[in-house]
């Protein structure tokens, strides 16, 4: 591969893995509202998936009232796959390059979920505002053998 910049990927499956909405926790009279996001890598060595898993809590003083968490599986090329699995450690690294655009990618597509389980809710006002990735994701990142996906 001449060009270590260009990896051959597509995303293949979109899950969601949670989604609540604890309506007893949410009080509409206080406008103050968190959002706490975590993000985790795992994958699928027969199938060649790298799945980003994304979540969005929103809470207030009562605790969360709003939680969604997907997950985007990636499938990488052979040829970019053997570049990046390490049969010794038993891991993949991806560079950081990808891994934030995997991130992306996955952010857009936890809009679009959590907008399309809200829209005609009271809980539609929620949105995911505007999110740094390049603080997310600060370096490479390794995937070991504990974090295996089967799906």
């Amino acid at each position: 591969m001449e060009n270590k910049e260009q990896v051959s990927f597509g995303l293949r499956k979109i899950t969601t893995e949670q989604f609540a909405i604890i309506e007893n926790n949410y009080d509409k009279t206080n406008p103050s509202v968190q959002l706490k996001n975590s993000l985790s890598f795992s994958l699928n060595l027969e199938k060649r998936y790298i799945k980003v898993l994304l979540s969005a809590e929103f809470h207030q003083e009562n605790g969360p009232f709003l939680l969604i968490e997907i997950g985007c599986s990636f499938e990488i090329d052979i040829e970019n796959w053997n570049l990046f699995y390490n049969i010794e450690l038993n891991e993949v690294k991806l560079p950081k390059a990808l891994a934030t655009n995997f991130v992306v990618l996955t952010m857009g597509t936890l809009r679009g979920v959590l907008h399309a389980k809200v829209e005609n809710t009271a809980f539609n006002m929620f949105l995911l505002p505007t999110i740094n990735v390049t603080q997310l994701v600060k370096e490479d990142v390794s995937i070991n053998m504990n974090s295996l996906d089967k799906n």
